[in-house]
Order: C-alpha cells, then structure tokens, then sequence
C-alpha cells in the first residue's frame, strides 16, 4: 500500500506507551476496532490480489501480482498476532468489519483487469491515507505497528505503470477508468462512514478522547478533505481525471 498527496503529519507528540494508555478503557476498544478493520482488510487485500493475478495477461504480471499477495498476508499476520498478544481474540475483532467491506468489493467488482488495477491502487490508497491519519491519534507501539503495515507492497507503482501502458496503447480507456475511479471514491468514503458511525469507541477516537490530542469534528472534516485531495492526485499519476 501507498499514500499520495498531503495527509496528517504523522510525527505527533506521543500519547503513551500501549501499557499506559491501554488503561482507559475507550481507548483500548477503539484500538481493537481499528486493528480488526485493518486485519480484515489485510486478508480482503490478500485475497483480491490472488483473484487479480488470475487475470493478468502475462506470467510477469502473474508473479508480480502473487509476491504483492503475499506482502499482505504477512501484513495480516502481524496484525492478527498482534490482537492476540493483547489479549483479543482475532476473528472477534475481525467480525463487525466482514459486511461493509464485503459489501464494498461486490458493490465495486472489477470487470476486467485494468479496473482491477484501479481498485486496488485507489482503494488501498484511500484506505491508506485513514489509517495514517488516525496514526497520529494512536499510542507508540500501535503507531509502530499501524504504519508497518500501511507500507507500500509495490503495487502502487506497478498499478501506475500499467494502466498509463494501457491508456497509451488505447486512449479510450481514459474516460471509463476515470468514471470508475470516482465510483470507487464515493463507496469507499460512503463504506468509512457507516463504519465510524457504527462503532461509538473509533468515532470517539476520531473526534477526541480522554486519551486523545486536540481532534473535534471540524478535524474530522479536515482529515476527509485531505483524503479527497490525495485521491485527486493519485488519480491524477495514473493520468485520469478525478
């Protein structure tokens, strides 16, 4: 995975170590949240990375697909072995984060695969720039983990390349990609949204908490409009318009 464009500074002052801040209660429910949705999202991106490789029109493309698979597994496994170091059990985590994610990926099936590609640079990318937005809210250890994850697999340059390679070969692809990368857009912000609604302990950690610096609701906006801008410009590397 990989962000693009202006996000949060993530060199914040720390709140505390895991142990310290871990002790409210808020806190600590809002963290498992998060890393449930992160872990499932991890495996989701695993498994969609193995279904893009069946598509892909070469066995370079195939192979390069496959290790960026297997990145994101080991992304899943630091973070389920990490639920469960702190003593949460990882598919309960996992579980309430199962529906709207799923919903998304059959509300936006790729149809072949350059919307494929789209998807998954756009969709982890927006995904991305969240959780490091939320990174600067976090404790130091759950920070550490958060970013690690978010590193890049190096799918983000590959998306690029290819897609660019197609709408060279084929200027018409332009227009209909670019069309399915502001759906992409509108579903993931409209997925994030019923998502943070529906868990009280991360909307808290979104707007402010007893163990949290400075964040309100015009922050909240912010963050979004920031994420929207980022999207403008990835769209924008992969010479689309937004």
């Amino acid at each position: 995975m990989e962000t693009h464009g202006e996000t949060q500074d993530i060199a914040a002052g720390s709140i505390g170590d895991w142990a310290s801040c871990s002790a409210d209660p808020g806190y600590r429910a809002a963290v498992l949240d998060l890393l449930g949705a992160l872990a499932y999202g991890e495996l989701s991106a695993f498994e969609r990375l193995a279904e893009d490789a069946k598509l892909a029109p070469d066995l370079a493309d195939k192979a390069a697909l496959a290790r960026m698979a297997s990145a994101e597994f080991q992304h899943y496994q630091r973070l389920h072995d990490r639920l469960a170091e702190v003593g949460a059990d990882p598919q309960e985590a996992m579980r309430p984060f199962v529906e709207p994610l799923e919903l998304f990926h059959r509300m936006t099936a790729p149809s072949d695969w350059l919307e494929g590609l789209v998807k998954a640079y756009v969709g982890d990318a927006i995904a991305t720039d969240f959780y490091r937005e939320v990174a600067v809210r976090l404790d130091d250890d759950t920070r550490e983990l958060v970013l690690g994850v978010m590193s890049d697999t190096g799918h983000a340059q590959f998306a690029v390349d290819k897609v660019r390679q197609a709408i060279e070969a084929d200027p018409r692809a332009g227009g209909r990609l670019a069309l399915w990368g502001r759906r992409l857009m509108g579903e993931a912000l409209s997925q994030a949204q019923r998502v943070v609604a529906e868990r009280d302990a991360l909307s808290n950690l979104l707007v402010g908490g007893v163990q949290v610096q400075g964040f309100d609701l015009v922050e909240v906006g912010k963050m979004f409009n920031r994420i929207t801008e980022a999207h403008t410009k990835r769209m924008a590397a992969l010479g689309l318009a937004s």
